[in-house]
């Protein structure tokens, strides 16, 4: 089960990757956008997902993905950490969050991000 310091490092290894405490909590950033935050007591993600997508994920895995009342109007969702099968799906997660905030100036030289792995 990935943990808090997981996180931290797979998100600081995708190009242009920041960590900025920001409500008290880790956030990070690609080129100065937030992509992924560690809230609460660090058991959880909150991830950028389209509105749609997210509520398929949270309809098909509820005990993995939840949406926060508070970030209901926006397109992100919270994953639990427990919840998730080994370090490379949340890469995959944090990966995909990426995408959605990244420059297009980052998507054409890292084409690779987001990537399915090997697998």
């Amino acid at each position: 089960m990935p943990e808090a310091e997981d996180v931290r490092r797979v998100a600081l290894s995708l190009p242009d990757t920041s960590e900025k405490t920001a409500w008290n909590m880790p956030t990070f950033r690609v080129a100065g956008k937030m992509f992924a935050t560690l809230p609460e007591n660090e058991t959880s993600i909150a991830v950028r997902c389209p509105k749609e997508e997210r509520d398929e994920l949270v309809l098909a895995e509820p005990d993995k993905f939840w949406i926060a009342s508070h970030e209901a109007q926006f397109a992100w969702v919270r994953v639990r950490l427990a919840a998730l099968e080994d370090e490379a799906e949340l890469r995959d997660i944090l990966a995909d969050s990426w995408r959605q905030a990244a420059p297009p100036r980052l998507l054409d030289t890292c084409p690779e991000v987001g990537s399915p792995g090997p697998g």
